[in-house]
C-alpha cells in the first residue's frame, strides 16, 4: 500500500532513518512510475545530485550533491507534540495495552476482570500529564501541534519546553504549540530549520510570559528576529548561535527587557555592528565567541571616560575571535559596569608569550574587572598587576614626555592612546622611581626561569608543588599566582624561603615590589606559604 503524502509536504522537514532533510519536490519522475519526494539533506554527503535527473531539474539544492529522490514510504513526517510527550514519558495508550493482564486476578481456575480499570488508568495518565512542568521532547520527530486545545487540556502545568532537533519547519507551528501553554517561560527550538515570518505580524499574547528563548541553528536572520521580537515583551535571555547572523539594524522598542544575548558562531566581523545593540538598557551578559570580531571601539568616550553604550553590561565573552590590537582591550575600560571578561584565543594575546604577564596586562588595563577568563582577580593580584604595569611602561612614559614633576608631566597623545590608565595608576601609586626603571628589562625578553618547590608548612594536606618562575618576577606577582594555584581565599599571604646553602634558616620575602633575584633565590630552593 502506497504511503500517504501530506497535502503540505512541500517544505516540510522529514527523517529518513537518522538523517534529516527538507522536502523540495513532490511528484512523478519519468520514466519511473508513482510519486517521489525530492529531498535536500542536511548532510550533503548523504545526497547524490542537485535535484536534476536525466537533464530535468526538479528542485534546487545549496550543495551540488545535496539532493536525492526517495519514495514517501521511506520517510517519517513526524508526530504531533502530545504524542511525543506521551512516548517520551511513558504515558501512551500502547503501554496500557501491553499491561492489560494487570486488570485481572485469578481465583483458582477463574479469571475475574476489574470493570472500569481502563478508565482509571486513563485518569491516572491524565493526572501525570497535568503535573508535568518541564518537558523535553528533543529528537522526538515533533512536526506539528496536533488537535486544537488538546495540549492545554492535557498538560496544563507546562512552563519549560525543549523542542530542539525535531521536524518543525515553520514559526506558525511553534506558535500553535505555545498558544496552548498559558505560562510558558522557557522555550528551546534550536536545531530546527524553520521558516520565520518575513513581514510584520500582528502581536499576540502567546509568548507574553516567555523569559528564555533558544533559536540556535535555526537559520534565522537578524531582520526576522526583530520582526518576531514584538511578541516577546518579557524576554530576558536570547540564544542565537550558529545562524550566519549579521547585525543590520538597531532593535528599537523591542528586546528592551533582554539581560543575556548569545551571538556566538555568527560572523559579526567588526565592532561597528556591536553599536547597533549597544543601547539595550538591561543587557548584562553578551556572548560573542567565535564571531570573527576584529575590533572594539566606543567613539562617544575619550581617554579615562565611560561610554554610554552597554550601560548594564557586566559579563562579556569574546573568546576565539580576531582581536589583534591591545587598543580594543583599552576600550573595554570604558564600559561602566563590566566585571567579567573571557578573551582566550585572540591574536593580541600572541604579543606576550608569558601567560602570567599577559593576565597582568589585561587586569591593569581594565580597572573594574573582577573575573578574567573564569578566574577571580583578588585585590592583591590587582595591586601587583597595576604596580608592574606602571614600571614596565615607565621608560616609554618618560620618552613620551612624562615627568616626575607633575607640572612638567605632559605625555604625548600617542602614549595616552596606548596606555589610557597610566596617569591614573601614577596618581594611585605614585610615579615609578628612577631606580625601578633602570633595571627594567624589555617585556618580551625571556627571563631566566627558577625551578622552585612551593610548600604550605601549616597545611600538611596541601601537597608540595614544583613551579618554574622568572627570577625577575616580583613577590607581589608570585602571591597573585599562589592565590590561584593553591585556591586560597582572600587573605594576606606571608612568604619565606629555605635554601640548602642556609641550613636551618628561613628568609622572609617581605617586600612585595622586589623580584625573586633580589633575595638571591636559586634553583631547587623551597618557597614557604602561610596565611
Amino acid at each position: 500500500m502506497a504511503a500517504q503524502v501530506p497535502p503540505d509536504a512541500l517544505g516540510r522537514r522529514v527523517l529518513c532513518g537518522t538523517d534529516y532533510a527538507t522536502v523540495r519536490y513532490v511528484g512523478s519522475v519519468p520514466p519511473t512510475a508513482g510519486i517521489w519526494l525530492g529531498v535536500e539533506w542536511d548532510d550533503p554527503q548523504r545526497g547524490k545530485h542537485d535535484g536534476t535527473f536525466e537533464g530535468t531539474q526538479y528542485f534546487k539544492c545549496r550543495h551540488p550533491r545535496g539532493g536525492s529522490f526517495i519514495r514517501p514510504n521511506k520517510v517519517n513526517f513526524g508526530v504531533d507534540f502530545l504524542t511525543a510527550v506521551k512516548d517520551r514519558y511513558g504515558l501512551n495508550d500502547q503501554q496500557d495495552v501491553q499491561h492489560g493482564t494487570e486488570n485481572a486476578l485469578v481465583f483458582g481456575k477463574k479469571t475475574v476482570e476489574f470493570v472500569g480499570m481502563d478508565s482509571i488508568a486513563e485518569q491516572q495518565r491524565q493526572v501525570q500529564l497535568n503535573q508535568l512542568v518541564d518537558i523535553s521532547v528533543r529528537e522526538c520527530a515533533v512536526s506539528h501541534a496536533g488537535q486544537k486545545e488538546e495540549i492545554s487540556r492535557t498538560c496544563a502545568s507546562i512552563r519549560h519546553i525543549n523542542l530542539s532537533k525535531n521536524l518543525i519547519s515553520s514559526w506558525e507551528t511553534v506558535t500553535a504549540i505555545a498558544s496552548q501553554v498559558q505560562n510558558l517561560e522557557t522555550l528551546n527550538i534550536s536545531e530546527n530549520k524553520i521558516k520565520f515570518p518575513s513581514t510584520s505580524t500582528s502581536v499576540s499574547s502567546v509568548f507574553s510570559k516567555l523569559r528564555i528563548l533558544a533559536l540556535n541553528q535555526t537559520e534565522i536572520t537578524w531582520t526576522e528576529v526583530l520582526l518576531c521580537a514584538p511578541g516577546w515583551p518579557a524576554l530576558e535571555e536570547l540564544y542565537l548561535t550558529s545562524n550566519n547572523i549579521t547585525l543590520s539594524e538597531r532593535p528599537d522598542n523591542v528586546l528592551q527587557t533582554l539581560k543575556l544575548l548569545d551571538l556566538s558562531d555568527n560572523q559579526l566581523l567588526d565592532g561597528n555592528q556591536l553599536h547597533l545593540i549597544a543601547h539595550l538598557p538591561r543587557l548584562e551578559q553578551l556572548i560573542l565567541r567565535n564571531t570573527g570580531l576584529s575590533s572594539i571601539y566606543f567613539p562617544d568616550a575619550g581617554f579615562g571616560c565611560k561610554t554610554k553604550m552597554f550601560p548594564s553590561l557586566k559579563h562579556l565573552a569574546i573568546n576565539d575571535s580576531k582581536i589583534s590590537q591591545w587598543s580594543s582591550i583599552n576600550e573595554l575600560d570604558k564600559l561602566p559596569s563590566l566585571r567579567s571578561l573571557q578573551c582566550h584565543n585572540n591574536p593580541f594575546m600572541d604579543t606576550e608569550k608569558n601567560p602570567e604577564t599577559l593576565r597582568q596586562l589585561i587586569i591593569a588595563k581594565i580597572s573594574q574587572l573582577e573575573v578574567l577568563n573564569k578566574s577571580e582577580i583578588l585585590p592583591a593580584e590587582r595591586k601587583g598587576a597595576e604596580l608592574d604595569y606602571r614600571k614596565i611602561f615607565g621608560n616609554e612614559w618618560l620618552a613620551a614626555g612624562g615627568h616626575w614633576n607633575s607640572e612638567k608631566n605632559n605625555p604625548s597623545e600617542e602614549f595616552l592612546a596606548a596606555h589610557p590608565r597610566y596617569l591614573s595608576l601614577c596618581l594611585k601609586y605614585g610615579a615609578p622611581e628612577e631606580g625601578e626603571l633602570k633595571k627594567q628589562q624589555p617585556l618580551t625578553l625571556k627571563n631566566q626561569l627558577l625551578t622552585l618547590t612551593i610548600q604550605c608548612p601549616e597545611k600538611p594536606e596541601q601537597k608540595p608543588v614544583e613551579k618554574k618562575l622568572p627570577e625577575s618576577m616580583t613577590i607581589q606577582r608570585v602571591k597573585g599566582l599562589l592565590y590561584r594555584l593553591l585556591k586560597i581565599p582572600g587573605s594576606e599571604l606571608k612568604l619565606s624561603y629555605k635554601s640548602s646553602k642556609l641550613e636551618g634558616k628561613e628568609v622572609e620575602l617581605d617586600n612585595d615590589l622586589k623580584p625573586l633575584q633580589f633575595y638571591s633565590i636559586e634553583n631547587g630552593d623551597c618557597v614557604l606559604v602561610r596565611w
